[in-house]
């Protein structure tokens, strides 16, 4: 099938521009570039109706990206807008992704179901994989239990004899405790598919909506709330109904002044605003 690569309008907003690159606040449920199942309606397609001049700049495919997020994560994504930045961003966040050297620094908000028990900040340092991977016998000592059909899409902890393990990295500190939620910040060391979600949820603390690893694909206010009921013939509508997952923070080399960094932040989304706000009157954190 051949993937659509033409300009769409779709609404995207551009936190900052220069010469060399334009860092957009990517909305969650839009995927960053054509592929099976996703030929058009894309982040590119956005791209190239708002600078068409994109098209080209690292391959025909994906031009002017250098890095991925998940579908359902919103938050700051990085574009190149000429062929120098684009080797230069590629090469920074690739060093950053395999080997966890500081050339692009990305902080994440997570909001995760139960009390994080650590005060300081700490490190989860387990190898990730494919699940399908691991056998039966090893998925059930190691305590996973995943229907079939998603077992496929995926990743996790493995033990680091396997082949397909990939050192992963997470620096994690508290950013809002609530009773029984935390809003965690999260620091990823290297880039590993679906690493944030997997590191947490082998922690014992999942996003507290992700469908893949956790246990809600959303949460309503009866979720948090003891003994509220939503009104007779009106259905309750979810406070937010899609990852718990926020790209808050990007820290990269400047391509136009060697030396120089550019720190970039996304505002949080109004869905994740709403729930954490939400959090914070009907669940207050008592220490």
């Amino acid at each position: 099938v051949p993937l659509n690569m033409e300009p769409e309008n779709i609404p995207i907003s551009i936190l900052y521009e220069d010469n060399d690159l334009m860092v957009v606040d990517k909305p969650w449920g839009l995927t960053v570039h054509p592929a099976p199942g996703h030929p058009s309606h894309t982040l590119v397609n956005a791209l190239l109706a708002l600078r068409p001049n994109l098209s080209g700049i690292g391959g025909v495919q994906r031009p002017g990206i250098v890095h991925r997020l998940d579908k359902d994560t919103s938050g700051v994504l990085v574009a190149a807008k000429n062929l120098d930045a684009e080797r230069l961003l590629r090469a920074a966040f690739e060093g950053a992704a395999q080997t966890g050297a500081h050339d692009v620094r990305k902080t994440y908000l997570a909001l995760v179901e139960g009390e994080w028990p650590y005060a300081d900040e700490i490190v989860l340092d387990g190898a990730i994989g494919p699940e399908e991977t691991l056998g039966k016998r090893e998925r059930r000592r190691l305590g996973i239990i995943t229907l079939a059909k998603k077992r496929a899409h995926r990743m996790s902890i493995l033990p680091n004899d396997k082949k397909e393990a990939k050192a992963a990295r997470t620096r994690v500190t508290i950013e809002q405790r609530f009773r029984g939620f935390t809003l965690l910040r999260c620091l990823p060391e290297t880039g590993r598919t679906h690493q944030i979600r997997v590191h947490l949820g082998h922690e014992g603390f999942p996003l507290a909506v992700d469908s893949l690893y956790g246990r809600h694909d959303e949460l309503k206010l009866s979720d948090i709330k003891p003994g509220y009921r939503s009104k007779r013939g009106r259905p309750e509508r979810p406070l937010i109904a899609r990852l718990t997952l926020h790209a808050f923070e990007i820290d990269l080399p400047d391509p136009s002044d060697a030396g120089k960094r550019l720190v970039v932040q996304a505002p949080l989304p109004l869905d994740f605003q709403r729930i954490t706000r939400q959090l914070a009157k009907v669940r207050p954190y008592k220490s």
